[in-house]
């Protein structure tokens, strides 16, 4: 498991490469606010849009999600605390006012990247009030 990398995956990557390209700026592997040890990671902070891109197996996955066979009973309480801290730091970001964007690493980047820039977009709109003529 240490060999695991928790931040700065192929997914992660695949998707800021995307976002910086399409000109939207944004900070990584962000604490989440209130809450020790875990981590936002793609963040806007002015929009306060958090977005999650979960490994398949590390986060439950329901399609693509394995039981190990080998100490299986461990595993399986392992990967429900994992889910459950999953929602458990979407609940207490989104009291906070936060949009919480949750990807699973299957998903294309491309779709990702478009996805999240379009909730950026809602966000800043909301926040600049509607567009007035002239």
């Amino acid at each position: 498991m240490s060999k695991q990398s928790s931040r700065d995956t192929a997914p992660e990557v695949a998707v800021r490469r995307l976002l910086h390209a399409a000109g939207l700026r944004y900070r990584v592997n962000v604490p989440v606010p209130g809450m020790p040890r875990r981590t936002i990671d793609i963040v806007f902070t002015r929009a306060r849009i958090a977005v999650f891109l979960d490994g398949c197996f590390w986060h439950g996955c329901p399609q693509h999600a394995t039981q190990p066979k080998a100490n299986a009973e461990w595993w399986r309480n392992k990967l429900d605390r994992n889910m459950a801290r999953d929602s458990e730091t979407t609940r207490h970001l989104e009291a906070a006012g936060w949009t919480v964007l949750r990807y699973w690493e299957h998903e294309s980047p491309d779709a990702v990247a478009r996805s999240v820039a379009a909730a950026r977009r809602l966000a800043v709109d909301d926040r600049d009030g509607p567009n007035t003529p002239g």
